[in-house]
């Protein structure tokens, strides 16, 4: 309903204006500090006080005049306080808002029909996923969850590098060392299996004698020739190395969890002719020059000094050329592309952007979001290459057993009574663990680096993922003693209920932090800020404990027109949080 609510004080005061024949550019619309008793206010005094030629106060109070509560649906009066115009809601307001966040689909945004591919991830497949890199699934994973809330069409993209010179080591090395040339995995899974390969490939080309590491040279130069060129052979070769890394990767993801709709092969705009293509027309760019063996890009005239080298001089492409045949399909096939990559990423992903618009591109609908490392206490290297760091698979781990230690230390009693079985404290270890790794990365404004605190992440009483999480399983457990299935579409509780009965602070101050999820959807989706996202599921888990401690539900003292509203707000409150924790991939427990 907030969304509602904004449009009919934006109607509301965009009528008041040109009643007095003033601008309606810019309205001033904001959520007022926490102490005004209004939903929505507007500053637009501020800004005509000198057109008027009346100080804001009175200004605001002559447009509060022209401005007729009785004409509108969701708001129940237009107050001053100072210059600013505060906007009361009505009952219908809460009566709307209860009814709608009943439903379980609450906080979906009508279908725009638009479609938007969000690439993420796309990790090397060199070898198992690290945790300095955990923060491009998770909130990768996050933006596509909140562009599918709002109403876009979205694909989930992993762009597969598998045709630069690391792949072309890796191949070599796969095919030139027997498996005793080897350690013993760190897993029995295939992406720790070949990276020993991997590894044992650069320590050999770093220390063998000179005359074979030339001959080594030569045979990942002719891998990479051969993908260049678009041989069957070499590319099946490659594939062999590449899929089954990228199955221990993908098995890896599958526990945060985050999926994909398509994995995209970079050799794909190889095989096809589309790098090819682009680089003969970079080629006949004004911008383009061959100087020192390789076919490069001014870009001056964008104001980055270094030029883009788009081809060497064997012939063979590199990655950003290979990316700009990679993009040119994405602006084919959606209307919006999104990135989610690495700011160690940023000057390159520069160069492709400003390449796309001298070939004529409109780059408006390619947007990116650049995200800072995740480091742990310590600083730990992160190399996949020198075999050192902390894997993705090792932090889940971990994360489990200390979430199940928590579970354990506070549901003894419970267990002991047969309430939870063994397989339910594992479950809730699971999905407390791993939502906890995934709220505290995602909670956090993608640019900042973080440095990643068991303690913090899994406090129950802060605001941290177990805090949230318990919240919905706190509305799951009241709804169960009404003889309510949590999972079931809640929609019938709203029924022939008086919202009006609702009418204590606790009661109002939930009803409307429920009612800002769709637009808190919005912005999040709008400006690629999933943290949005949990910064309000933080503030509703303190509003909906508030209204816990002071409104009984289901207590012998509370009459039953009282029980059958404050149940339906049970209801509403599990759906937001579930469908908000849904937003960030966080795993909404039934119990806890």
């Amino acid at each position: 309903m907030f969304p509602a609510l904004r449009d009919e004080v934006a109607s509301a005061l965009e009528a008041a204006l040109a009643a007095r024949e003033l601008p309606t550019d810019d309205l001033g619309i904001e959520e007022p500090p926490d102490d005004v008793e209004s939903v929505l206010a507007s500053s637009v005094a501020f800004r005509l006080a000198g057109v008027v030629g009346a100080a804001p106060p009175r200004v605001a109070a002559e447009l509060a005049d022209e401005i007729d509560p009785d004409e509108l649906t969701l708001v129940d009066r237009v107050e001053t306080q100072g210059p600013y115009l505060n906007f009361l809601p009505s009952a219908a307001y809460y009566a709307e808002t209860l009814d709608a966040a009943t439903e379980s689909t609450y906080g979906r945004r009508p279908d725009r029909g638009e479609s938007v591919v969000v690439e993420h991830t796309s990790a090397n497949p060199t070898g198992p996923v690290h945790v300095g890199r955990a923060r491009n699934p998770i909130i990768g994973d996050a933006v596509a969850n909140a562009l599918d809330y709002a109403g876009y069409d979205v694909d989930r993209h992993y762009y597969v590098n598998d045709a630069g010179r690391q792949i072309a080591v890796f191949t070599w090395a796969y095919e030139t060392f027997d498996e005793s040339d080897l350690g013993e995995p760190d897993r029995e899974k295939a992406d720790y299996d070949l990276v020993r390969y991997y590894r044992e490939g650069n320590a050999f080309l770093e220390d063998a004698p000179e005359e074979e590491v030339e001959a080594a040279e030569a045979e990942i130069e002719s891998i990479m020739q051969g993908l260049e060129a678009g041989e069957e052979a070499t590319y099946e070769r490659v594939s062999e190395v590449v899929d089954r890394v990228l199955e221990g990767m993908r098995e890896t993801l599958s526990r945060l969890p985050v999926t994909f709709d398509e994995f995209v092969k970079e050799t794909r705009f190889m095989r096809d002719g589309s790098t090819d293509d682009v680089v003969a027309r970079l080629q006949d760019l004004d911008e383009a020059f061959y100087e020192d063996d390789a076919w490069q890009l001014d870009l001056s005239a964008f104001g980055m000094e270094k030029p883009f080298v788009f081809l060497r001089a064997d012939g063979t492409s590199l990655y950003t050329t290979r990316d700009v045949a990679h993009h040119e399909w994405k602006f084919d096939q959606y209307d919006r592309a999104v990135t989610v990559i690495g700011e160690d990423h940023e000057l390159t992903f520069d160069e492709l952007r400003k390449t796309l618009e001298l070939l004529g591109h409109d780059t408006d609908p390619l947007d990116q979001l650049f995200y800072s490392w995740v480091n742990l206490p310590g600083g730990e290297g992160m190399s996949t290459r020198a075999g050192t760091g902390i894997d993705l698979d090792d932090l889940l781990d971990e994360a489990v057993s200390r979430a199940r230690g928590e579970v354990e230390d506070r549901l003894d009693d419970r267990i002991r009574d047969d309430d939870l079985t063994e397989a339910d404290v594992e479950r809730i270890a699971r999905q407390v663990g791993i939502g906890a790794v995934r709220y505290d990365i995602v909670a956090k404004q993608p640019t900042k680096a973080i440095t990643f605190e068991w303690d913090r992440a899994l406090d129950f009483e802060a605001q941290s993922a177990p805090y949230v999480q318990y919240v919905h399983a706190r509305c799951c457990g009241i709804l169960e003693e009404a003889d309510a299935d949590p999972a079931a579409d809640l929609s019938d509780l709203a029924d022939d209920v008086d919202a009006t009965t609702l009418e204590t602070p606790e009661e109002r101050d939930l009803l409307e932090v429920i009612a800002r999820f769709p637009r808190v959807i919005e912005t999040a989706a709008d400006d690629l800020e999933p943290h949005r996202v949990a910064t309000y599921t933080r503030e509703f888990a303190e509003t909906f404990n508030a209204f816990y401690r002071e409104c009984p539900v289901l207590s012998n003292d509370v009459d039953e027109e009282t029980r059958a509203a404050r149940l339906a707000l049970v209801a509403a409150s599990k759906h937001t949080i579930a469908n908000a924790l849904d937003v960030l991939g966080v795993a909404a427990p039934r119990s806890m």
